[in-house]
């Protein structure tokens, strides 16, 4: 009886040790009247299941976030004292979970950013302003926080294809796997900006762009784990385009182009428009969200070529999925309403690539960026 007893505390702790860690999810959120800041929950990596978010820091429009790469550090766009700024905080660690504390925070100086990202080594941080056409650069000191602007670009042309494209519009940053080079999708001139990148020196140089389809409107984009192959998204058309990546070369050249929603259901939707793309971890699929259509929909990677083929188009149970994220495993995806005010969790078929709602749903005031760790 007693050899009984103790196998199962035995078992039972051993099931305790073994348990997953709850992972950090950090969400963004526009300056919608409902959101107060930057909000926090966790998601159970074995279940899926979302914790109630609660605001970890307040801030006015924190639209966008990134974590440093080593460092206990999370950053964002937003304002403060009315100034649109790139804003450092550093995690603190609790019994109740983890809390922001704000580092410093630099003015932009050039409006309001749409994107940022932090570099491979920690130490430079890159925006993206859509609404004055610019990119700009930022230095970072040895704690997380921020140091200065070091350089502020402004975008010249655009295609004049479309009604948003009768100026630059900068959207996305962010850096090449090797850490050489800074691309901008600029969505009002139908280009992906390519810049050599100086870490030393937290400066940019001109060096190229990717072409995507006239009108097309390139949002975000992103690398595949084998650094050859860029996915572009394109908000306009809502379709996707891939390029081949010369690393040394710093270039890209367009190979496909696929839509993520049939013309003929776009036309039936009021407004619609292209949001986010990620990648799966391991490699075989892609996603992107849908706007209007109010779904993600799901692509297998041919493994040779890099090209996409449409597995399936999921609703994201909510409205406007202005952003979405994958857990570090590729287990889970997490979309964000914007309009709905939510955050639904889906499994996601490592073998199809399918998604699967997980019947679990939260409540955070106009969810745009999100970030799972």
């Amino acid at each position: 009886m007693r050899t009984s007893f103790l196998m199962a505390m035995l078992f039972v702790t051993t099931s305790l040790s073994n348990a997953a860690e709850p992972l950090d999810v950090w969400i963004g959120t526009s300056g919608h009247k409902m959101s107060n800041g930057i909000y926090h929950c966790t998601l159970n990596p074995e279940d899926g299941k979302l914790t109630a978010p609660s605001l970890a820091s307040e801030v006015r429009g924190p639209g966008f976030l990134d974590r440093h790469p080593t460092m206990l550090c999370l950053y964002a766009v937003g304002s403060l004292n009315n100034k649109p700024s790139v804003i450092a905080y550093g995690i603190e660690q609790f019994e109740s979970g983890p809390k922001l504390k704000l580092l410093n925070s630099v003015e932009i100086g050039d409006g309001g950013a749409t994107h940022l990202a932090v570099d491979k080594t920690g130490k430079t941080i890159v925006t993206a302003q859509y609404g004055r056409g610019s990119t700009a650069v930022f230095s970072l000191n040895d704690d997380g926080s921020i140091k200065e602007r070091t350089q502020l670009i402004k975008h010249t042309d655009a295609s004049g294809i479309r009604l948003n494209q009768t100026s630059p519009h900068p959207h996305w940053a962010g850096f090449s796997p090797d850490n050489q080079f800074v691309f901008v999708a600029d969505l009002g001139k139908d280009e992906i900006v390519i810049y050599r990148f100086d870490a030393a020196s937290s400066m940019l140089t001109p060096h190229g762009a990717g072409i995507t389809p006239a009108g097309a409107g390139p949002r975000h984009m992103k690398f595949h784990s084998n650094g050859k192959w860029i996915y572009v998204l394109n908000e306009n058309d809502v379709t996707v385009t891939l390029f081949h990546y010369d690393a040394q070369a710093g270039t890209m050249s367009a190979q496909q182009t696929e839509a993520a929603v049939p013309k003929e259901q776009l036309a039936q939707e009021l407004r619609f428009s292209a949001s986010e793309i990620r990648m799966h971890p391991n490699g075989r699929f892609a996603y992107s969200a849908n706007r209007g259509h109010d779904t993600i929909t799901a692509f297998r990677i041919d493994q040779e070529s890099g090209e996409l083929t449409v597995i399936e188009r999921e609703n994201i149970r909510g409205a406007q999925p202005r952003n979405f994220n994958l857990d570090p495993t590729g287990k889970w995806l997490l979309a964000a309403g914007q309009d709905s005010h939510t955050l639904a969790s889906f499994a996601i078929n490592k073998d199809t690539g399918e998604l699967t709602y997980n019947r679990d749903i939260v409540h955070v005031p106009a969810p745009i960026c999100v970030v799972i760790e």
